[in-house]
């Protein structure tokens, strides 16, 4: 075990830090207002029913049907929701299945002289699958796929990927365990903007970034709470396209070189929730700490409340997350059903 730990470790710190935007960044906050509210660093978390999102190995974990939902409200016409519906598969497996959706509405389109043309909007999807078993008393592993679709411009058709989750779960102790995920293999969306632009279009490569995660959780007050922690290293290929003009035979001539760059980068999540009493519990946590510095800290508070619907285990969340690089306050409202 202690291996593979430090095999872990050396995976996600060997890059050197970088930084980058890339696709799918709406997928890589997290899933409904619990995990969030936590920093999202649930990747070891096996005590607490995370969802299988974060890792497929915890998939086996689900102790009975539940289903999730969660909507987010968000500045500049952003909007975010989630569903998922988990279920367990004795008597050593698990699985979840769910979808995420993300979209800015009321963008001013203008043309090439500065009028407005119309109300543009973008939407993207992520349907996702998880899948686990016990391995033994102690240790779990799963796989997952995601299913990316993107439609970001009317005269562009959308575009769709793949991507693979693979993860491992451990409990080395009654309150301690570790989690090991892979995701986003394989996953890239590739445009073709040649209709819209013409001979000004192209076709351009979107490649994710494969995230690896290592990450731990530690049960206390004999249950009633819960401590994670999680590193995450972020590797992604990327092309830079740059042009000159030459001149040939006296005509100016436009001539593109690409060059591929592999960047990396390093992030934190720390995260706690605690059971004041039966029906009411508080959260806080703090995600991409570590993510260019303390500018692109994600800190995140929020509480839920236990309620019965008749034979209907319920439970509604509340988080605010403040966005970094002051994008403003996100706020998630989500209902869990144990049905």
């Amino acid at each position: 075990m202690k291996r593979t730990l430090w095999l872990a470790l050396f995976l996600l710190l060997a890059a050197a830090p970088a930084s980058a935007q890339y696709a799918g960044s709406y997928a890589r906050l997290g899933f409904g207002a619990r995990g969030i509210a936590m920093g999202g660093g649930l990747v070891g978390d096996v005590f607490s029913g995370a969802s299988p999102y974060y890792n497929p190995a915890l998939a086996p974990r689900v102790e009975r049907q539940g289903l999730d939902a969660a909507a987010g409200f968000l500045s500049f016409d952003r909007s975010l929701q989630y569903l998922q519906f988990a279920f367990p598969l004795p008597p050593r497996a698990g699985a979840a299945v769910g979808i995420i959706r993300s979209g800015v509405d009321n963008i001013d389109g203008r043309d090439n002289a500065g009028y407005h043309t119309d109300d543009l909007s973008t939407q993207e999807y992520a349907i996702f699958a998880a899948f686990g078993a016990r391995l033994s008393s102690r240790v779990s592993g799963g796989v997952g796929l995601r299913f990316y679709h993107a439609d970001l411009f009317e005269g562009v058709d959308p575009v769709v990927s793949l991507g693979l989750s693979l993860g491992l779960a451990a409990q080395v102790s009654e309150n301690l365990a570790f989690g090991f995920a892979v995701n986003d293999l394989l996953a890239r969306y590739q445009w073709d903007t040649s209709d819209a632009f013409g001979q000004n279009g192209k076709q351009t490569t979107d490649r994710f970034p494969v995230r690896v995660q290592f990450g731990g959780a530690y049960r206390l007050a004999g249950g009633r709470g819960t401590i994670t922690a999680e590193v995450e290293s972020q590797i992604a290929n990327v092309e830079r396209r740059t042009e000159r003009v030459s001149e040939i035979e006296g005509v100016p001539t436009i001539f593109t070189r690409s060059e591929d760059f592999r960047l990396s980068e390093a992030r934190f999540r720390l995260g706690g929730e605690v059971w004041l009493a039966q029906p009411f519990a508080l959260r806080v946590g703090v995600d991409r700490f570590g993510a260019n510095g303390f500018e692109g800290a994600s800190p995140a508070a929020g509480f839920a409340v236990r309620q019965p619907l008749g034979e209907i285990a319920a439970r509604v969340d509340y988080t605010a997350v403040l966005e970094p690089y002051g994008q403003g306050v996100m706020h998630l409202v989500a209902v869990h059903l144990d049905l």
